[in-house]
C-alpha cells in the first residue's frame, strides 16, 4: 500500500496593512446633498420666488383661499425641500403652480368641514388685506361668482382664462387628464355665464 504524501500548502507572505488616514477637517468635507445652506437650492428657490411670488398669490385668491399669503408660502417651503428632485426652472414653476392648487384645494375642504361643526357659522367670510388690494372692484361681482363654482371648474377656468396656460399645463396642475380639463372649463364658463347673466 502506497503511502499519500501531502504536499504543504504555500504560507501567505504577511503585506504591510493600509494606515488609515484622519478625517479630513469639517471645512474641506464636500457638502451634504439636501443641505439647508445648499447654494444652487438658495439661488434657485430665491430666483423662482422673484419670479413667480405675485402670480401665485393671484392664483391663490382667484381660486378661493382665505389666506392666500400662507398658502404661496407653504407651497415656497414645499419646493425648498424638494428642490433636489426638480430637473429645471421649468418644471419648479410647475410644480410650485399644482402645490399652490393642491394647497388651496384642501384648504377649502377643511373650512367646508370645519364650519359643518360650528354652531352659529359666520355670514360671510372676510377677505385678507391681500386679497383684497389684488382684486379691483369691477372684478369683483365676476369674482364671487366664480366662487360659487364647484372647485374643479374653479382651478379650471383659473388656470386656463387667467393664467394663460395649455391644456396639458392645466392637467399637470389639477392631476387630471386633458379630457377631464376640456370637461371642467366647459362646464365651468357654461355656469359662470349663467351665474353673470342672472344678476344682471
Amino acid at each position: 500500500m502506497r503511502r499519500r504524501t501531502s504536499t504543504p500548502l504555500p504560507v501567505p507572505t504577511s503585506t504591510p496593512l493600509p494606515v488609515p488616514r484622519p478625517p479630513a477637517p469639517p471645512e474641506t468635507l464636500a457638502p451634504v446633498v439636501g443641505d439647508p445652506a445648499d447654494p444652487e437650492r438658495e439661488a434657485g428657490v430665491a430666483r423662482l420666488f422673484e419670479l413667480h411670488y405675485a402670480s401665485m398669490l393671484r392664483l391663490a385668491v382667484l381660486l378661493g383661499a382665505d389666506d392666500p399669503e400662507n398658502v404661496v408660502a407653504e407651497a415656497y417651503y414645499q419646493i425648498y425641500r424638494k428642490w433636489q428632485r426638480l430637473r429645471d426652472a421649468e418644471a419648479a414653476e410647475a410644480y410650485l403652480r399644482s402645490t399652490v392648487c393642491n394647497l388651496t384645494r384642501m384648504r377649502i375642504r377643511h373650512l367646508k368641514v370645519a364650519r359643518r361643526h360650528v354652531e352659529n357659522p359666520p355670514d360671510e367670510v372676510v377677505a385678507s388685506a391681500e386679497s383684497t388690494a389684488i382684486l379691483h372692484d369691477d372684478q369683483r361681482v365676476l369674482i364671487d361668482a366664480l366662487q360659487q363654482l364647484p372647485t374643479r371648474q374653479r382651478e379650471a377656468l383659473v388656470l386656463r382664462h387667467w393664467l394663460g396656460l395649455r391644456e396639458k399645463e392645466i392637467a399637470v396642475a389639477m392631476g387630471i387628464s386633458s379630457g377631464s380639463v376640456k370637461t371642467h372649463t366647459a362646464r365651468g364658463l357654461a355656469a359662470l355665464t349663467q351665474t353673470m347673466e342672472g344678476r344682471r
